[in-house]
């Protein structure tokens, strides 16, 4: 057993309101550079929808992912090594900015500089990529609240999946019953795929909270990974020619603060702490036979942070105590292990993503009350959850891979709780067959309650910080991070109109605030010593690469 420690994230589908705060907080912090006009690493779909970008989730047609060969064995969809250098100089298997969307400003010139006339004065949409007039067709939001209409449904691929069966029904039930938000983000899994498809090797997981990170200076833009990654998670800068991604807000994460999309996620859906795992089973956990048994597998990799002999593997491994204290408290092993109401993305991806979900809830109790019941009654929301087949399909697609029998089970369990928790806000006498039905304890149902609906900032980000002999670096580095009023600072420089930075373009992805810095107001690149000097918490090592890595990488496919 080798035991190490993963940071991770679950969001409460039911509290999301759609109001892309995250994702506008997400842009001004990391992507409002040249070249990632068109990049969110945090955004949000309407479901059913597209998602972003377009059908993303077919994988027949982007071969992202891994699946099991003919003996059992994990081989990435896209192909191997033989397959990845016959592609390497053309690799025709991803999105392309049609996919995307072609990003585009306005002519506001025209509004400001206009003579006086008659006629009110037009800015037209003009494109980031060529600076010439475009016509707005698509974009990373285009699906938002179409969710169930003809339009949008018609083009979900799991919506696809689920046509042959039931085609009828599914326009019906979705058109009058069913729409939600689903924020996605890099899911910063156990077994990347973007990691194996990567042939410069300078995609790395951190050992020390398993963040999913780009090493710039071995980015070669072979954008492998953006095959590679079956979420599309990954970005290609095209004025940089380096890949990007999310980053998890590492400099926050490091001095205890959640990311920027939590911090600001207006309705405190998004929950952050530790899990343990044993990472000698996470190949063995990404290649059971059946798609449904995956998420089981997931679960049985997270180790008990109480039992001592995971405490003492975990002090051999370098985990110290404060570390373990967070594991303990950690949200996010409660929401996924303990209670078992938050479900992975796509776990048949074979990935074991780090990004769960609780499943909402709300769209059958809104259905039931306009239909003239008690929406929160136990009997009738259980009946409600087994008899909309349809949406349990969908979600099952979504979290389980068909495993519908395990989302109804989370569903019953969430509906349990709204109606227990109902009896004793209204001064009933508590009915402790309603947590039993569902195998808790009343105790532990209120625990879970507390938990998703009231839960202070402290209990919902359970974040330890980097190891003492960093933590002034790292509080010098958050320092920076929260602050923008230096020259050059993210979102401080002048941009043309078209989005042209002032300075040369500099990918951020890996990059703590203070390279950035230097970078930017110095009037010739910062020396490798001076960014070793200043940027401790990446730990440079002797080929002037960030350390930090897994022992075992290689650049392997």
């Amino acid at each position: 057993m080798r035991v190490m420690a993963q940071v991770a994230m679950v969001m409460n589908l039911d509290k999301c309101i759609g109001c892309h705060t995250c994702s506008v907080t997400c842009k001004q912090a990391w992507t409002n550079r040249a070249g990632t006009e068109y990049v969110w690493f945090n955004n949000v779909e309407t479901r059913p929808g597209q998602g972003y970008p377009r059908q993303y989730e077919d994988q027949e047609r982007w071969r992202g992912g891994w699946k099991l060969d003919k003996r059992g064995r994990l081989r990435l969809r896209a192909g191997g090594r033989l397959q990845k250098l016959l592609t390497i100089f053309h690799s025709p298997v991803q999105p392309t900015l049609h996919d995307y969307y072609e990003p585009w400003t306005y002519d506001y010139e025209k509004l400001v500089s206009a003579p006086l006339g008659d006629d009110f004065p037009v800015a037209r949409p003009k494109s980031l990529i060529t600076g010439k007039d475009t016509k707005v067709t698509w974009s990373a939001n285009w699906d938002d609240n179409l969710g169930g209409g003809p339009e949008a449904a018609e083009l979900d691929p799991i919506i696809a999946k689920l046509r042959a069966e039931s085609e009828a029904q599914i326009k019906f039930s979705y058109e009058q019953t069913f729409m939600f938000y689903l924020p996605r983000i890099c899911e910063h899994c156990l077994n990347p795929s973007c990691m194996a498809s990567c042939p410069s090797g300078a995609i790395y997981k951190r050992s020390e909270d398993g963040i999913v990170l780009v090493d710039q200076d071995r980015c070669r833009g072979w954008r492998q990974c953006v095959t590679g990654c079956p979420y599309k998670k990954i970005y290609f800068n095209h004025r940089s020619g380096k890949a990007e991604k999310c980053t998890f807000c590492y400099p926050r994460i490091e001095v205890g603060q959640p990311t920027v999309c939590a911090e600001t996620c207006v309705g405190r859906l998004r929950y952050i702490g530790l899990i343990l795992y044993d990472a000698d089973r996470v190949t063995d956990a990404a290649s059971v036979e059946n798609d449904t048994d995956l998420y089981e597998a997931q679960l049985d990799l997270m180790l008990d942070p109480h039992d001592p002999e995971v405490i003492r593997q975990a002090r051999a491994a370098g985990i110290t105590d404060e570390w373990l204290d967070a594991a303990r408290r950690s949200p996010v092993h409660a929401l996924a292990k303990k209670y078992r109401i938050a479900l992975p993305l796509h776990p048949e991806y074979r990935t074991m993503p780090m990004v769960w979900y609780v499943p909402p809830l709300s769209p059958i109790v809104d259905l039931l009350t306009e239909q003239g019941h008690d929406g929160e009654a136990a009997g009738t929301l259980f009946g409600a959850i087994e008899s909309l087949r349809i949406p349990l399909e969908y979600l099952a697609e979504l979290f389980t891979a068909g495993d519908t029998d395990t989302v109804a089970h989370v569903l019953r369990t969430l509906a349990a709780m709204r109606a227990y928790m109902r009896d004793i806000n209204l001064g009933r006498e508590p009915d402790a067959s309603i947590p039993a039905s569902v195998g808790m304890s009343e105790e532990t149902m209120y625990e879970m309650y507390r938990l998703l609906a009231i839960a202070k900032y402290q209990d919902r980000y359970v974040i330890p910080t980097a190891h003492t002999e960093q933590h002034d670096k790292a509080a010098e580095l958050e320092e920076l991070a929260c602050s923008l009023d230096y020259d050059g600072g993210p979102g401080m420089y002048e941009s043309g109109a078209f989005g042209e930075a002032s300075g040369t373009p500099t990918p951020v992805s890996v990059e703590t605030f203070h390279a950035l810095q230097q970078r930017q107001t110095s009037d010739t690149p910062a020396g490798d010593e001076a960014l070793r000097g200043r940027t401790n918490l990446l730990n440079w090592d002797g080929n002037g690469s960030p350390a930090g890595l897994y022992p075992e990488r290689k650049a392997s496919t």
